[in-house]
């Protein structure tokens, strides 16, 4: 069974925690106890409402303030599927949580608020969804109930939407009417809106095809651990344990290690514990290379005939985390897949206008949330593939020396 990860995005009170907690209840994915708890601390009890927000806000802070915080991580599955859902907070202050929880996500879900249309945070959401190449997105049109159930209305938010994802080239888009208070359109078809003739919200997460996001072309297999078991039954076993993130291995293949370029082939391919032919993404396998070749964890098994580029100086969009300011100069060290090298951030180039995607110049410092065109040195070299091309080897972060917090997300140009 395949897994779908998704993040909720939109404005402050687009009614993301709710929906989330409507998805969970109407498939049948909560707890009694955590049902029984919900019931005990809702706001709503005197017209016997769940408060199903409650079941994403799990701060106290968010919950004294019905706001979301934190980005919230939840797991559900139906027969046909798994889930993993990152709730994001809608507060401008915390557009950097939606970065973290959209970097890992297959499919993005838009909330617009059916009585404001697409606002300043919709484009925002839909900006940072494209930068980070989000493969799919679903516009749920929300408070559907509080516009009663108007196909204008409706009509109208998809006329201006389109828009928005035409200049950011989003590619798979799908529009829902929904009421995440009421359930209609997210897990059963809503007799409200009887002009509607698509899927209702669970179906479309259901169906929505995630083989064709997988890269089967360009094979990237960062090692993770070098297996040397050193026992009298195992003393010449040597395998190089990671995950296939794209591409296909074959037994008898050419392999170059990359960044040192060193070439070998493959004697063989385990998974599972088990000896293959073959492996691709995105399974975890072990590798075993016909020579003694210097691997260690951080390097990059690739196919001779498909290399990414190697460099010590990368081109990246750069969101940055921290409340510290990022000053030209600062050291940190940059992690990319299993890769962690010490970095410098050597050139601010132009700052990306969130809301219009257009360049700015560049700042003297730059703050919480801010995105930003920049150069990085690395102290020695990074193999990598630019975000665009390949997501799974074109996504790195900054990690902050002494604290060890991530301060900055990166794109490779």
């Amino acid at each position: 069974m395949d897994i779908l990860r998704f993040i909720t995005a939109g404005s402050v009170d687009d009614g993301k925690s709710t929906l989330i907690g409507r998805l969970l209840y109407d498939s049948k994915s909560i707890l009694i106890d955590q049902l029984e708890a919900i019931e005990k601390q809702t706001k709503n009890r005197e017209d016997g409402e769940l408060d199903l927000a409650l079941l994403t806000d799990g701060l106290r802070a968010e919950r004294e303030q019905g706001i979301t915080i934190d980005v919230a991580y939840k797991y559900f599955s139906t027969p046909k599927r798994k889930f993993i859902i990152a709730d994001a907070p809608g507060h401008i202050q915390y557009t950097r949580n939606m970065v973290t929880g959209a970097s890992n996500s297959d499919l993005a879900i838009i909330l617009v608020d059916a009585r404001h249309g697409v606002v300043e945070q919709t484009r925002r959401h839909s900006i940072i969804a494209s930068l980070l190449n989000i493969p799919h997105v679903v516009v749920a049109v929300n408070k559907m109930d509080l516009v009663e159930y108007s196909h204008d209305v409706y009509n109208n938010i998809l006329i201006d939407y389109a828009a928005v994802a035409k200049s950011l080239g989003l590619k798979d888009i799908r529009y829902i009417p929904i009421s995440a208070l009421n359930g209609d359109n997210i897990v059963d078809r809503s007799t409200n809106m009887d002009w509607y003739e698509g899927e209702g919200l669970l179906q479309i997460l259901e169906n929505v095809t995630l083989t064709d996001d997988i890269n089967l072309t360009d094979a990237r297999f960062p090692v993770q651990y070098v297996i040397r078991p050193q026992t009298e039954a195992l003393h010449d076993y040597r395998g190089y344990a990671g995950k296939v993130i794209s591409g296909i291995y074959k037994k008898g293949a050419s392999v170059t290690i990359q960044p040192s370029g060193l070439t070998t082939t493959i004697s063989a391919i385990e998974v599972g514990g088990v000896e293959v032919d073959e492996a691709f993404a995105p399974q975890s396998a072990v590798l075993h290379l016909a020579d003694d070749v210097d691997v260690s964890r951080g390097d990059l098994i690739t196919l001779t005939e498909n290399q990414p580029s190697v460099s010590n100086e990368l081109e990246v969009l750069l969101c940055w985390m921290d409340n510290k300011p990022l000053i030209e100069g600062n050291k940190y060290q940059l992690q990319i897949n299993s890769r962690l090298v010490r970095a410098v951030v050597k050139e601010f180039k132009y700052k990306v206008n969130v809301n219009s995607l257009e360049k700015e110049t560049a700042p003297d410092k730059v703050q919480l949330n801010d995105i930003i065109k920049a150069t990085i040195k690395t102290a020695s070299p990074i193999p990598f593939d630019s975000y665009q091309h390949l997501r799974v080897n074109g996504g790195a972060i900054l990690i902050d020396e002494t604290s060890h917090v991530t301060v900055g997300a990166c794109m490779i140009q």
